[in-house]
């Protein structure tokens, strides 16, 4: 069995290598309905949304990396269906942080276009959604040939500067309506297991010091009671149950989040060189757009 790990370990970070993303290819599978809202897609409940209340759709952008390509039209349904929301994505794959500074020209995997000043100028978000993964195997420019194996003390230090370079940069474009940022924590990692639980902890840190917001998105694809233990497959969730499409083997009580070869990407279609928001019903997908749909909503009643 252990064998069997490292070899999906291995072929994780060749796709990683690669900045791959999810399609299916000929013959692709619906995108996902919109789901009724009535089930809880995890352990959370979305809370009861007050008669008297009279809450102002928000606008929100999205950003990120490939896991955030594969989100993208799921988060998208999500947010509109639960809150109405205008809602943009621009996420690109492979990227990091800094690539979405203002300043990094053609040191940069996002183009001009996308950096993440200027959509917030053009788009006025209420809410600016980041998921990164935390790129740390040195294929973006603008990280300056920083890796985590090489040398992990310089890449969170590098790290953090550009969560609160980048958080001061959407501040200032949002002028007097600055966005709030949703940090979405990620899940489980197998193979670097500590660099995600310290990446994680940055921006908790960097939402604590910003006002910013925090979706731990990552722990509704983690075990019960073990937050960072990798695994790809967990019990179907009520929601799951009552939606087939989400409950990938009903016979065993349990649902896929990953492939067999991927242990990263929750998209179940094979991934291909050409980005692509994921084309088939995943489960993994469906819980982290939840989880953040589940929050920015809460931050609009509060």
């Amino acid at each position: 069995m252990r064998g069997v790990w490292v070899v999906g370990v291995l072929l994780s970070g060749l796709l990683l290598g690669a900045c791959t993303d999810p399609s299916s290819g000929p013959g692709d599978a619906p995108p996902s309905p919109a789901m009724p809202a009535s089930s809880a897609a995890t352990e959370h409940r979305r809370p009861a949304a007050s008669p008297h209340a009279q809450v102002k759709a928000p606008t929100v952008l999205y950003l990120g990396d490939s896991l955030a390509m594969e989100n993208q039209r799921v988060l998208g349904q999500e947010l509109r269906r639960d809150l109405g929301a205008k809602y943009t994505s621009a996420p690109h794959s492979g990227t990091t942080l800094c690539d979405y500074l203002e300043g990094t020209g053609a040191r940069s995997l996002v183009p001009d276009r996308d950096k993440a000043a200027v959509l917030v100028r053009s788009l006025h978000p209420e809410f600016v959604v980041l998921q990164f993964w935390g790129n740390a195997w040195g294929y973006t420019w603008c990280m300056d040939g920083i890796t985590h194996n090489a040398s992990p003390t310089e890449y969170f230090e590098r790290y953090a500067a550009d969560a609160k370079r980048l958080t001061e940069q959407i501040a200032a474009a949002g002028g007097g309506k600055r966005p709030r940022i949703v940090w979405v924590l990620q899940g489980p990692d197998p193979m670097t297991p500590d660099r995600v639980r310290r990446v994680n902890s940055l921006y908790e840190e960097r939402a604590a010091a910003s006002g910013d917001l925090v979706a731990d998105a990552g722990r509704t694809v983690s075990p019960a009671g073990a937050r960072q233990s990798w695994a790809q497959y967990l019990p179907c969730t009520a929601y799951e149950h009552d939606h087939p499409d989400y409950c990938t083997q009903p016979d065993r009580d349990r649902t896929a989040l990953h492939l067999d070869k991927d242990p990263l990407h929750f998209c179940l279609a094979p991934t291909t060189p050409e980005p692509k928001p994921c084309p088939v019903r995943s489960p993994g997908i469906l819980r982290i757009a939840r989880e953040i749909t589940r929050v920015v909503g809460e931050s609009l009643g509060g």
